[in-house]
């Protein structure tokens, strides 16, 4: 990669998620603010807390992280929160309060020059369920610079998406991550069929997209970008939990895109490092040095 570390920004829900064994940061533009700053990049997280101790928490947490939470907006809103239990086979189980702090997230000039300058942007469906936090999510994307990566991480959580969302957002963006759960909703409100292949295609034609990204889980990860396909089995592991890996996986492809490497590259590495996420519990463990070393040592994949 080149000398100037990249910058990955992440809108949408900071929160705590109140897991089976004590709670944890969470939230998946938050989680991909540290996931990307862990490995090496830049990273910054627009978002929102209430003035409350969960929230005051929450900006001591990312600030211990060594995470710049100067973008983290304090409102009249209590702090998000989620509990999450696990299913049989470790797959969280989401219910998220409604009427939180991120909900409430309004466009700042400090967030609008940030993102401005970023060379990728980060953002979700689950954020904009309500008004305010929806056209803040909209109006941020749009000010991506020209040739920035505008991340579409699709996150269909129980009631809180739309059709018209979805449209909106895939059209905002030109990178999208979705994995296999979300495909046949997704596919069905686009009205496309066919095999994962077909769908994903079809969908990069339809909204003008430089690269899908299909997840599956232990079964790997599926990319098309570029006419090119790469179909990666995973990598086995013993799962805890898999809670931030996803949000992990988004951000090793895209350092991978914007340093150009192979398909192959990108899937092996946002595979090996969804696989270390998932061995332990919550969605930001500590990293192991390798995987900064692996994304920004000197030299393309």
């Amino acid at each position: 990669m080149t000398a100037r570390r990249p910058l990955l920004v992440g809108i949408g829900e900071v929160l705590w998620d109140l897991l089976p064994d004590g709670k944890q940061l969470g939230g998946a533009p938050a989680n991909f603010g540290y996931h990307a700053h862990a490995v090496g990049a830049e990273a910054q997280i627009i978002s929102a807390v209430g003035n409350d101790p969960l929230g005051r928490q929450i900006l001591e947490r990312l600030t211990g992280l060594g995470l710049d939470t100067s973008l983290i907006q304090t409102v009249s809103k209590a702090t998000g929160t989620v509990s999450v239990k696990l299913d049989s086979n470790h797959q969280p189980l989401f219910t998220i309060n409604e009427h939180v702090a991120w909900d409430a997230m309004t466009v700042q000039d400090a967030a609008l020059a940030c993102v401005s300058r970023a060379d990728a942007v980060c953002f979700g469906t689950l954020a904009q369920r309500s008004e305010p936090s929806r056209q803040t999510v909209r109006t941020l994307v749009k000010r991506a610079k020209p040739g920035a990566l505008k991340v579409l991480d699709i996150n269909l959580r129980q009631h809180f998406y739309s059709n018209n969302v979805l449209d909106a957002s895939l059209r905002l963006a030109n990178v999208l991550k979705i994995n296999d759960d979300e495909l046949p909703t997704v596919a069905d409100f686009a009205e496309i069929s066919g095999s994962p292949h077909d769908q994903l295609r079809e969908l990069a034609d339809l909204y003008q997209l430089s690269t899908v990204i299909l997840t599956r889980g232990e079964q790997g990860s599926l990319i098309f970008h570029g006419d090119q396909w790469f179909d990666h089995p995973g990598v086995s592991t013993e799962v805890v939990d898999s809670v931030g890996a996803g949000d992990a996986f988004t951000v090793a492809v895209t350092l991978g895109l914007l340093a150009g490497w192979t398909l192959e590259a990108i899937s092996n590495a946002a595979n090996e490092l969804a696989a270390y996420v998932c061995t332990h519990p919550g969605a930001t463990p500590p990293l192991p040095e390798k995987f900064r070393e692996m994304f920004f040592m000197e030299g393309e994949r």
